[in-house]
């Protein structure tokens, strides 16, 4: 088994603050329209409560997406071919990951994430799944282009982005993540890329706002992660979890809504709010077939192949990278 302890790619300074996160949650906290970027919910607490909330019933994409590797996997295995070194954007999930590298008989996996011990130790563990596979774990911001191992750096690559994490940005940002994924991958690269669909307002709603309340456990968290980690004195108590639909652009939108007037500081830098006011912490875009291979092509992808769940709730689309092109 080849295990390495993994590449360390996210810029710290010298009391190990991550420079990017202090900087979005500043310039966020600071915006008319208070908002932070979605991807830093993911330190280890927040990464282990999101695996809880792929549990709730409640929580469709995960079983619809899994449902679409197992039923699929000979079919999408014949598309990739034996071979390629699996970088996955995100930490691997227990369930999704292990099905699609048992299909297609990869030469090595790479995760990028930039929870690093999450990292390491779901990477470790999917390592003893696969004995005979060479894991190269990579601690970095996979929202710009990465630098990748240099034992896998002229093996023909397969992307994998399950869960469509790509709905968690706005269409500019999506795109450049896209591009950026590319340029990371390489020109004739795969990508094998999960994508939510439209559906019925209310089972979107149950989704982001379960019964049980993890969601709202995973929200919050990010305001204690602020704490913790930047010096922040954000009274948590003081603020709710909602999900919203967002008709006009097809997406679910989580927000930390003030229960009171309140006043903190972050980074020894002050902030007020108002009762009501929101803290916008994450988008959930939708896609119909249209758009989501439109989003594909304007990232610099191809769309080979696309499947569905039998319920048509989520899809999975693979795609190749191809030269640019200005003119049909």
């Amino acid at each position: 088994m080849t295990f390495a302890k993994g590449l360390k790619l996210v810029n710290r300074d010298a009391g190990g603050v991550d420079l990017a996160f202090r900087a979005d949650v500043l310039a966020g906290l600071a915006a008319a329209q208070k908002a932070i970027p979605a991807r830093w919910f993911y330190d280890d607490a927040g990464s282990q409560l999101f695996e809880d909330i792929t549990q709730l019933p409640e929580y469709y994409p995960t079983r619809a997406e899994t449902a679409i590797l197992r039923g699929r996997s000979q079919e999408i295995a014949e598309l990739i071919g034996p071979g390629r070194a699996v970088v996955e954007f995100g930490s691997g999930s227990s369930v999704k990951t292990p099905l699609l590298l048992s299909a297609i008989q990869p030469s090595a996996y790479v995760p990028l994430d930039i929870a690093g011990d999450f990292l390491r130790a779901s990477s470790a563990a999917l390592a003893a799944k696969f004995p005979g596979l060479p894991v190269y774990p990579v601690e970095a911001d996979f929202m710009r282009r990465v630098e990748l191992p240099a034992e896998v750096a002229s093996l023909p690559k397969l992307g994998f982005f399950p869960g469509s994490t790509i709905g968690n940005m706005i269409a500019r940002t999506a795109t450049d993540l896209l591009r950026s994924m590319r340029e990371t991958l390489g020109e004739g690269a795969l990508l094998l890329i999960g994508m939510d669909l439209v559906k019925d307002e209310d089972v979107l709603l149950a989704a982001y706002d379960d019964a049980a309340g993890v969601t709202a456990q995973f929200n919050l968290n990010l305001l204690t992660r602020i704490n913790h980690e930047l010096g922040g004195d954000i009274p948590v108590d003081a603020f709710r979890h909602e999900a919203r639909w967002n008709d006009t652009f097809a997406r679910i939108e989580m927000h930390l809504v003030a229960r009171q007037d309140l006043a903190f500081t972050v980074s020894e830098q002050p902030f007020s709010m108002r009762e009501g006011e929101s803290i916008h912490t994450e988008n959930s875009h939708k896609f119909t077939k249209q758009s989501g291979q439109m989003l594909l092509a304007a990232g610099g992808w191809e769309p080979r192949a696309r499947w569905t769940d039998d319920a048509k709730q989520f899809s999975l689309l693979l795609a190749e990278a191809r030269a640019p092109r200005s003119a049909p």
